[in-house]
Parts: C-alpha cells; structure tokens; sequence
C-alpha cells in the first residue's frame, strides 16, 4: 500500500515538475506571439486578453518598417558562412585531438575547451583591436571571423568526444586500404560524424543569430547590421509601437527556433555519443 502511495506521488510530482518547467519556458513566447496579434490599445487595456481580431498586418509594416528583409539576409549570410568556417575548423582539430597522439595535446584541448569558461564580454577590446587592425570593422567578414573564434571551444569540445566514440577499426581498415590522413578525415570519419557535426552546428547558428554584443561593436553601418543589432534601433525609432516591436521579435527568433526543431534528433544523438560504451 505505501509502495503504491509513493509511486503515485512521484508520478505526479515528476508531472508537475516537467508542466511548470514546459509552461515557465513555453508562455513567454506564447504571450510575445499573442501581444503582437493585438492592436496597442487591447495591448495597453489588458496584456494578457485574447485580440478580438488578429491583427497579422502588424507582421508587414514592421518588416517594412524596419526593413527586416535586409536584416535577415545579413544574418543568413554571416551565421551560415560563421557556422560553416567553425565547424570545419572544429572538426579538424577535434579529429586531430581525438585519433592521434602527439606531444602536448591534453594540453592543446585543455587550453582550447578552457574558452568555454571565459565570458564573451571580456574579450570585447582584443577583438576589436584586432579586427580594426586588419581593416575589418564595419564588414561581414570581419563579423563571420569572430562569430567563428568565439564558437570553438564548445564546438570542439562537441566534435572530440564525438570522434573518440567511432571505433578505431574503421579507421585502422582505411589505412589498409590505403586511405592518407586527408583522406580518413574527409571520407570517413566526416560522414561518420555527422550527428556531431549537426549538433555543433546549430549551437553555432544559434549563437551567431542571437548574438547582439559584437553585432553592436564591429558593425556602424545599416547595411551590415544583423537582425538582432537592427531591431534594437527599430525600438528605439519605434518605442510607442508596441505591438510592432513585438512582431519583429518573434520574425527574429523564429529562425533559430526552426534550425533547432529541425535538428533536434540530431542534437541529441550528438551530445550522448561515447556516454555509453558497448
């Protein structure tokens, strides 16, 4: 009897975790989508009511307003180029790191996953000198370069334990067949790795897409701006429109929503690779 009392209560203390913790991350966005359906008055009059009308127009006058299609497209541009660079930069050095030894490399990947303990902002001013130095400031490459620096160390991180949990046989049967270092790395262990390289990717794209603080730093002009750097000037341009600030924030979260629906089976294939050795 008391057994099955317990079972009860821990099923439903299990249920009543998992809704709080679904409705504490799921209603804020709910209610940011719902906020910017309304009209600012039925916004102002009560936050949390149902709009008697979807207001959808609210969606094409701020993407008019603040020209959001340019925006877009500049962080479409900058994230994918970004993602690209570090995830096969990452995968090189993770595939070096993992399947061979040489001197001095738990070091190297001690010194490299050490980045993910370090906050961005405290890397503000080295950046900046150094992308100005180079005559970068203020263009999408210089941009897509950091975005790429500052991603590595989980990338890394990601991709190393990955590789450490394909068998070494298939390799070793490669280099029979008479496979060199290049080829193993783009033939075989490349298209083993894809769950790795899809989870380190979105974390990527995720981060390059939200990324405000050097979007801020290392751009001036509209035409480079991404979408997040752009929206802060569209509320500042726009502070009484709130249901039109609200409309261009969910535009620019909905594309990392997407990526990471999308790749959700493959994040998690690629973050429990090597938890468990058979």
């Amino acid at each position: 009897m008391k057994s099955d009392l317990s079972a009860n209560f821990y099923f439903i203390f299990k249920w009543v975790i998992i809704i709080s913790f679904v409705f504490y991350a799921v209603f804020p966005f709910l209610w940011l989508v719902l906020a910017s359906l309304k009209t600012n008055a039925e916004l102002l009059d009560n936050p949390f009511k149902l709009p008697a009308v979807f207001q959808f127009k609210n969606y094409t006058e701020a993407i008019e307003a603040a020209g959001l299609g340019r925006l877009i497209i500049n962080s479409l541009v900058i994230s994918t180029c970004a993602t690209f660079l570090n995830i096969l930069f990452a995968s090189m050095c993770a595939f070096a790191i993992a399947r061979h030894t040489f001197w001095g490399k738990n070091v190297l990947f001690l010194m490299i996953t050490a980045g993910i303990l370090v906050p961005l902002n405290a890397l503000i001013i080295p950046y900046f000198a150094i992308i100005n130095f180079l005559n970068l400031y203020d263009t999408r490459i210089g941009l897509i370069l950091v975005y790429c620096a500052i991603g590595l160390p989980v990338s890394t991180f990601i991709l190393t334990e990955f590789f450490r949990s394909i068998p070494k046989e298939i390799e070793e049967a490669s280099f029979l067949d008479g496979c060199n270092f290049v080829a193993r790395y783009f033939r075989i262990m490349l298209p083993l790795a894809l769950p790795g390289l899809a989870t380190a990717g979105t974390f990527q794209f995720i981060l390059c897409w939200n990324e405000f603080i050097y979007a801020m730093l290392l751009t001036s002009s509209t035409e480079i701006r991404t979408i997040q750097f752009g929206i802060s000037y569209f509320t500042n341009q726009f502070f009484s429109d709130y249901v039109g600030m609200f409309a261009a924030v969910v535009v620019s979260i909905l594309p990392s929503i997407t990526v990471f629906i999308l790749f959700q089976e493959r994040v998690i294939t690629g973050l429990t690779a090597g938890s468990v050795k058979g």
